[in-house]
């Protein structure tokens, strides 16, 4: 079973559409985070949350 961490992003209602996309394709490309959860708001704001796979290192035995 993979295991995620996750991260909250909040994007202010003023933010447009490509500046938000451009902020979440950034997180994406330099953090390696993907898209798990994304929540538009009545007042135009949004709640994205963002997880990326943890690796666990395996201990090598000698």
């Amino acid at each position: 079973m993979p295991e995620y961490e996750f991260v909250n992003v909040y994007v202010p209602r003023g933010v447009s559409r490509k500046e938000a996309a451009r902020l979440l394709t950034d997180h994406a490309e330099y953090g390696h985070w993907e898209l798990d959860r994304l929540s538009l708001h009545t007042d135009g704001s949004r709640r994205v949350r963002l997880r990326r796979r943890i690796i666990r290192q395996m201990r090598a035995t000698w």
